[in-house]
């Protein structure tokens, strides 16, 4: 097994205790050496899982280009069927799995890797349970968009969408607990290689489907289905037949304690559905605006070049939720505050980069999603709102990242229903409608919200005692453990 202890090398003896955490850094040149030593670590485990979340984006992306040149009609619908009924189910699924990834990575930092296999079966059975509940999304969802006020010719082209679409929500049940598995023991090389191979039959299919079988819009849900479930099926195999430090075989051992399990889960699942439906919440209200092909349309490309650097965002979220994680259950207080101070730094920098190439790029962003003449000019209109956005969201994912490794789920839930629905969509609301300011005021209430929230999760970052987390973290896995050993894993 691969510890996640600080390593103690002649370079870094002045660094790093005897307990291989970091002694107290004093002065410039110590936190450079701490900055570069921590950079290795979290790029050495987030370069590949952006790149992993980047290929799973692109899946998504591709589907919405296919279908973007099909019609405007017909790309505000897919757009929708996607970012409304598909993410909605999304951030619960992806929610409800972050559980498991502040337990996989507490108790392999802990050294009790074997304790991973019944955590991911456990997530299994509760994942499963949660899409068939989800189900009544998808089966009426063109009536769901109605009551919601969206227009009769785009909510009626989403219902087929929704259900062709089912299949892919199923899949996320194997592919999440699988993901978390293997990410919590840094084994994230084979993640790349199948998003990536993921990535390439997608263009593959939607081609096939939409220009070759004359599919049109269900091809491309189609094509989406089938890569989904190639994916989790992929990992399922990797971890059943060469992970067999942590996969020990089915366990009734599974269904102890499940109902704790489901309780972080559902923490967990509130939390980041909070953030992801923030967003989709601005697609919704912009369906009720004059124009509201354009408008929506304009908006989802701009929500698809946001996802490029967020996924990227989400990929450093779980490197550093991995890091926090592993070193809490190392008890290593110091080397998880290092960690996240220089994640933190490095997002911020290229949060700005992010910002100054969409700037440069504004004119040219929707090339490649349209080739509607008024669509582009909207994009264009909208590319400042999309650089602040993308400018605050290379820092959001990161403290939620250090919440999933430190398992404070339920306090920022707290945090993003206050700043994000009690006070940016209602502002968002006043400025887009009352204010007469169309989807710039929405999305600009929405942005103003993001801003409130990265703030004090900043300050609760800063106020953290990272020795009583060592001490929660150590708890947790006694109690959490104790019941899974005994069972004999």
């Amino acid at each position: 097994m691969e510890a996640p202890l600080v390593e103690r090398s002649s370079a870094n003896l002045h660094l790093i205790g005897d307990d291989g955490d970091y002694l107290p850094a004093t002065g410039l040149k110590a936190w450079w050496r701490i900055f570069c030593i921590e950079s290795v670590k979290l790029w050495g485990i987030g370069g590949p899982i952006a790149f992993q979340i980047v290929c799973e984006s692109a899946i998504e992306s591709i589907a919405t280009m296919f279908v973007g040149h099909i019609g405007d009609t017909e790309l505000a619908a897919f757009s929708i069927a996607l970012s409304v009924i598909t993410t909605f189910s999304f951030g619960v699924m992806l929610g409800m799995a972050s559980a498991l990834e502040t337990l996989c990575g507490q108790a392999f930092g802990a050294g009790k890797i074997e304790m991973l296999g019944t955590y991911m079966q456990r997530s299994m059975i509760i994942l499963f349970a949660s899409c068939v509940l989800l189900l009544p999304l998808y089966f009426f969802a063109t009536p769901i968009l109605k009551l919601l006020g969206q227009q009769d010719e785009i909510a009626n082209l989403v219902g087929p969408y929704s259900l062709i679409t089912i299949p892919q929500l199923f899949s996320l049940a194997v592919s999440f607990p699988t993901q978390k598995f293997l990410q919590a023991q840094s084994k994230v090389s084979v993640l790349v290689w199948i998003t990536f191979l993921a990535m390439i039959s997608q263009i593959f299919l939607c081609w096939l489907f939409i220009y070759i079988f004359r599919w049109g819009t269900t091809g491309a849900a189609v094509a989406f289905d089938i890569t989904s479930w190639g994916v989790a099926i992929a990992q399922y195999i990797y971890v059943v037949c060469w992970c067999t430090d942590g996969w020990k075989g089915y366990s009734w051992s599974a269904f102890s304690e499940i109902w704790a399990f489901v309780r972080l889960s559902v923490a967990s699942a509130i939390m980041q559905c909070l953030e992801i439906w923030y967003m989709t919440s601005i697609v919704i209200l912009t369906g009720h605006l004059s124009n509201s092909v354009t408008a929506v349309g304009s908006l989802s490309i701009c929500m698809n070049v946001n996802n490029w650097e967020l996924m990227v965002f989400i990929g450093i979220n779980a490197a550093i939720s991995v890091r926090v994680s592993n070193e809490l259950g190392s008890g290593h207080s110091r080397a998880a505050k290092y960690s996240v101070y220089v994640t933190v730094v490095q997002s911020l920098l290229i949060g700005i980069l992010c910002m100054i190439i969409v700037f440069a790029t504004r004119n040219h962003l929707a090339i490649i999603f349209t080739d509607s003449k008024a669509m582009q000019r909207a994009v264009t209109h909208l590319s400042g709102l999309l650089a602040i956005t993308m400018l605050l969201n290379s820092v959001q994912p990161v403290i939620s990242g250090v919440a999933i490794g430190g398992g404070w789920q339920a306090l920022v839930a707290y945090i993003n229903l206050a700043c994000y629905y009690i006070f940016g969509l209602p502002l968002g609301y006043a400025l887009g409608y009352v204010a007469n300011m169309g989807v710039m005021g929405l999305w600009g209430g929405m942005v103003a919200g993001m801003a409130l929230q990265t703030l004090l999760l900043l300050l609760m970052l800063y106020r953290t005692n990272w020795n009583d987390e060592v001490e929660k973290t150590t708890e947790r896995i006694s109690i959490w453990g104790g019941q899974d050993i005994v069972n004999g894993i």
